[in-house]
């Protein structure tokens, strides 16, 4: 999986198997996911086109799942908890002001049954409407949607709230839910999406990455860009690149602190130009200008 976006869209690039409770959603095989925000004077009455012509002005081809928002893109929360990372966006109002829209997007690279994925979904809507109640908002608006997509071999059988993928992907929700509707609500609107990664240092919390002031710059070389310190390709498990490394909970994480592909200048500027070039083709680039 890699993702990236656009003035005004979020795209996530890969195979997947997906479930999406969207317009023209179901459960199939599909190489692109994506949230696109339309225009306050988009025509409702044609949303199946408007993801057919999303798809289209962008390349991806036919094998898609999308959702719709009316919120700009860099008000996204994308939260990062081991395998498992969750996209959102949310645009909801006081419910004496009607309602909005949030638009969850789950990943997992690791496996999961079609049965799992939808109760992926389940888990995703119980932490919503937890969240939104404990906020005193409505539970839920008429056009909110969730996709639930995994990458690799089976591992999962099912992703209720206590196993190991559905305690993440609550807590991500319970967590990336109010962020979102925070950053929606501010007077200055944000320019880029927010990232946030879950720690297990001093007991385990949410951490929020920011590029500015970094207290552990460089943490690769002096004039590294910073632009992706959070890879898009995570985990992308090219060993040439990283390794597998002990967990606290004794399994394996994947660790790539050692890979400074993305932070140089050269191939994060490439990639910013090129959003969609896959991993193989920065490895090559880089090996042509070493030579």
């Amino acid at each position: 999986m890699r993702y990236y976006t656009d003035s005004g869209s979020l795209f996530i690039r890969g195979a997947f198997r997906a479930a999406s409770t969207g317009i023209s959603g179901g459960i199939r095989n599909v190489t692109t996911l994506f949230n696109h925000t339309v225009p306050a004077q988009w025509n409702h009455t044609a949303p199946e086109k408007e993801i057919e012509l999303v798809a289209a002005a962008a390349g991806t081809g036919k094998d898609v799942l999308g959702l719709l928002t009316a919120v700009p893109i860099p008000n996204l929360c994308v939260l990062q908890y081991d395998f498992i990372t969750v996209f959102v966006t949310a645009g909801i109002r006081q419910e004496s002001a009607g309602a909005g829209t949030i638009n969850i997007i789950v990943y997992s690279s690791e496996g999961l049954e079609d049965s799992a994925l939808l109760e992926t979904i389940m888990v995703v809507s119980e932490a919503k409407a937890e969240t939104l109640l404990a906020l005193g908002r409505v539970s839920g608006t008429p056009t909110d949607a969730v996709i639930a997509a995994c990458e690799g071999e089976i591992k999962h059988r099912y992703a209720g709230r206590l196993t190991e993928p559905g305690q993440r992907i609550r807590d991500a929700v319970l967590r990336g839910v109010p962020e979102a509707l925070g950053r929606f609500e501010r007077d200055v609107q944000p320019t880029k999406p927010a990232f946030f990664i879950y720690s297990r240092l001093e007991g385990g919390h949410w951490v929020e990455w920011s590029s500015v002031n970094c207290p552990y710059y460089p943490c690769h070389f002096k004039g590294q860009n910073c632009d992706f310190c959070y890879c898009p390709f995570y985990p992308c498990k090219d060993e040439t690149l990283g390794e597998w490394s002990p967990s606290s909970s004794n399994g394996r994480v994947w660790n790539c602190s050692r890979c400074s592909l993305l932070h140089e200048p050269d191939i994060a500027d490439y990639l910013k130009r090129y959003p969609d070039a896959p991993l193989e083709e920065l490895v090559r680039l880089r090996k042509r200008k070493r030579k």
